[in-house]
């Protein structure tokens, strides 16, 4: 069995990781340390909750040594300001017993006072790209230092349109340095990424996104509409006991504010929410109260939630069925982490069934459905998107009353369109003879010109 004792850790790096409890590596974290030490790029895909953060930061803080500048040794990139504070925290818990500075810079707050912290000398700086630009563009960051270039969550980086930013990014850093990528999953765009700034890169590849994780159980219910998905949500999380620490995904911004505000009455001091329109005070407040356990339900968006390290979540409730498979893989990961047992629960109407039966044949397993509760009340009432689903459909189905009752489609003799211009040029060419007061015109003038 592999432990932490045949990597040959420092002892500062030892120590830190026997009080964090960290038994044994997880394989992504195994199969990189010594490909990440060997200075070579690197492409890691791992499933969330396999331990990415120290996947990459274990072989760095292993071999990074003192030096007197003040500039930074390495940068890691992140999608959000959420994961700045996360991944910042988790280097500064593995980096306890070193002498190392690390720095968390972020948009939505006063570049002023993160200039001022940059100047104060940093190792390991951890950013968000916009933010990290701005701060090199006006030269209060220097990165001409940087040794070591690690993007983390490079997929939803791309997803929320930081290509232009990572592009300014690799232009001013050293051409001389190593690059280290971390992804849940290999898309178009990220295999693009690495053609154009990678140097024959190693890749690691530790369980496939569409592989369901053992510990997590799954289970799906068929309900009519957004409303009725209200009324089964309120229904489930009624039992505090089982539901002690329920994540609910949602596709939007407006969804999550539907949901918060239709739960608000019933479980006002146990409900938090975070999206990208919350403030970013508000978000971290939100999260951490979860985190805590001060909140027992956090209504999310796939972006905000994205790569968040929570603990001890009992269930992951996909309130609506994600549109790409993979994104169901990532939500189901928030739970059932670090060896313990998960629980998922999925909500389909019958628009997305199609996304489902997508998410199935992506894991190989059809997850099992469970009867909708009598206790439940259907609610009527739609959406206007399910408003317009339900004309169309209305419509094909008056359609197929027609044909049933006898009517037919008309014949193909009797199926002709007129197409105006192009009918009177078959039937000049026909006649010999214009059709229209404009060829007479055209025809006098052409007799003219030959006289």
């Amino acid at each position: 069995m592999s432990t932490f004792d045949n990597l040959t850790l420092t002892k500062q790096l030892r120590n830190a990781i026997d009080e964090l409890g960290f038994a044994k590596p997880t394989p992504i974290q195994e199969q990189s340390f010594s490909v990440v030490r060997s200075g070579i790029d690197i492409v890691g895909i791992a499933q969330t909750g396999t331990g990415k953060t120290l996947a990459y930061m274990l072989p760095i803080l292993q071999d990074i040594k003192f030096q007197k500048i003040d500039t930074p040794r390495v940068l890691v990139l992140v999608p959000t300001r959420e994961l700045v504070l996360q991944v910042v925290e988790r280097i500064e818990e593995f980096a306890k017993y070193m002498n190392v500075r690390i720095l968390g810079v972020y948009g939505g707050t006063n570049i002023n006072t993160q200039k001022k912290a940059c100047a104060q000398g940093v190792d390991i700086v951890v950013a968000t790209p916009g933010r990290l630009y701005d701060l090199a563009a006006c030269r209060a960051l220097q990165l001409k230092t940087v040794k070591q270039l690690v993007i983390d969550e490079v997929d939803v980086m791309l997803d929320l349109g930081f290509r232009i930013q990572l592009a300014n990014i690799f232009s001013i850093l050293p051409e001389r340095r190593q690059n280290i990528m971390f992804s849940a999953t290999m898309t178009e765009e990220v295999d693009a990424l690495i053609d154009n700034y990678f140097i024959k890169p190693k890749k690691i590849s530790i369980a496939v996104s569409g592989t369901p994780l053992n510990n997590i159980a799954q289970e799906c219910y068929r309900v009519k509409n957004f409303y009725t998905k209200l009324n089964l949500l309120d229904y489930i999380l009624m039992d505090k006991e089982v539901y002690s620490k329920v994540l609910v995904f949602v596709p939007n911004k407006k969804h999550a504010d539907t949901v918060f505000e239709f739960l608000e009455e019933q479980y006002a001091s146990e409900l938090c929410v975070i999206h990208s329109n919350k403030t970013q005070n508000y978000r971290i407040r939100s999260i951490k109260q979860f985190d805590q356990g001060d909140n027992r339900i956090l209504v999310a968006t796939d972006v905000m939630a994205r790569g968040l390290d929570l603990d001890k979540i009992s269930h992951v409730i996909n309130f609506n069925t994600p549109l790409y498979a993979e994104n169901y893989m990532h939500r189901i990961g928030r739970t059932g982490r670090a060896e313990e047992k998960g629980n998922s629960i999925l909500f389909f109407t019958d628009k997305e069934e199609v996304a489902k039966n997508s998410i199935q044949s992506l894991m190989d397993y059809e997850i099992p459905q469970v009867d909708f509760p009598l206790d439940v009340e259907v609610n009527e009432q739609l959406l206007p998107e399910e408003r317009e689903i339900a004309k169309i459909s209305k419509n094909r189905s008056t359609e197929t009353k027609l044909r049933d009752a006898g009517f037919h489609e008309k014949k193909e003799k009797n199926q002709q369109v007129n197409t105006g211009g192009s009918y009177r040029a078959k039937l000049a060419k026909k006649y010999k003879k214009s059709q229209t007061k404009g060829d007479i015109i055209a025809n006098r003038r052409s007799k003219r010109k030959r006289k």
